[in-house]
């Protein structure tokens, strides 16, 4: 009886070992997705990062500090290649761009993207928030989730909120203090229907032109004023060409990374993650360095004499406000009661 054991415990044990080395090929202890998650790592990515302004502006620093990051993180293995100024395309050839895949990546101003998806008009409220902390609570809470979610519907990826600064409007004929003072003025907008809406309500002539046209739209008096923040004022020499400005604080120019989804989800998780980490290091980093530069900006403005700087008074504040109920009248079904539920939570808190 105990041979018969030894035998048959003899042959379990050969099968056993057969079986492992004749299928030993195909069976892996580890779960598939962990194999999923490595596979890519050997190849080499590269990623074409467009952007439209200058390289010493907040955007433009952020985004050679965004490719060097994510070289160090990748061993190399993701390569980002940044293309300012807008060499590549404009604004909004961006977009079309990313879904060609002749870009990976971009990082238009928010209110670019009013243009593709409706709801992100509820950054270019005019004095929807009172400071850089209100900002901030936006970018960071559930605002900014509800924003990336609603994009994801037209097959972007929305990575990161890369900030700048609020805009200040600059004009070439005249003071503005009060609403009234904008009757009749051709200003350059970016493409947002409710910009073009909000200066149409102040008796403007709002007109769109890309952000690499507007100094010789200027030079050539094709338009009077812009809006816009202090680093793109100075970077792109736009304050040569103007005679006033208005510090308003009438609207915040920030910025959204984007991919296309599918090109995103097509590379490996762990540069994801390396990506990832990268973005969220450069946005810590441009969230200080944006305020302070915009601030030395103006102070340089002030210094320089080459402007007539007029700063809103509340009362005067109060007036614009006012003048730009009918614009939240019109575009707040259109943004939708989430969005704008998270909006007042905000404006509640301050």
């Amino acid at each position: 009886m105990k041979g018969i054991i030894t035998i048959v415990s003899f042959l379990l044990v050969g099968v056993a070992t057969a079986i492992f080395i004749g299928f030993g090929n195909s069976f892996s202890p580890e779960p598939t997705a962990i194999d999923h998650e490595l596979q890519g790592l050997n190849e080499k990515y590269t990623i074409k990062f467009s952007h439209v302004v200058a390289e010493n502006t907040p955007k433009g620093i952020a985004a050679s500090m965004f490719a060097q990051l994510v070289k160090e993180k990748t061993n190399g293995w993701v390569e980002v290649q940044v293309f300012p100024n807008g060499v590549l395309t404009d604004a909004q050839g961006e977009f079309e761009a990313l879904k060609k895949n002749k870009v990976q990546m971009i990082a238009p101003a928010i209110s670019e993207i009013t243009v593709h998806d409706p709801k992100w008009t509820v950054m270019d409220l005019p004095f929807v928030f009172e400071n850089e902390e209100m900002v901030e609570q936006a970018f960071d809470g559930r605002l900014g989730e509800l924003l990336f979610k609603s994009i994801e519907k037209y097959d972007y990826k929305g990575l990161a909120f890369w900030e700048n600064s609020f805009k200040q409007f600059t004009n070439n004929i005249r003071p503005v203090q009060e609403p009234v003072d904008m009757q009749g003025l051709s200003v350059r907008t970016m493409p947002s229907p409710l910009l073009l809406d909000m200066y149409q309500i102040l008796g403007a002539q709002p007109q769109s032109f890309s952000f690499n046209e507007i100094y010789e739209a200027l030079r050539n008096e094709h338009i009077d004023g812009i809006e816009n923040t202090l680093s793109n004022i100075y970077s792109k020499g736009l304050y040569q060409q103007q005679k006033y400005m208005t510090v308003s604080n009438h609207n915040y120019l920030g910025y959204a990374v984007l991919m296309d989804r599918e090109v995103w989800d097509s590379l490996p998780v762990q540069h994801q993650n390396s990506l990832m980490e990268a973005l969220d290091e450069v946005a810590t980093w441009l969230r200080k360095y944006a305020k302070e530069h915009n601030k030395d900006m103006l102070e340089e403005a002030e210094d320089s004499g080459s402007l007539e700087i007029h700063y809103l008074t509340e009362n005067e504040r109060d007036l614009w406000k006012e003048a730009m109920k009918p614009i939240y009248d019109k575009y707040e079904p259109i943004i939708g009661e989430e969005i704008m539920g998270e909006v007042r939570k905000l404006q509640a808190d301050r």
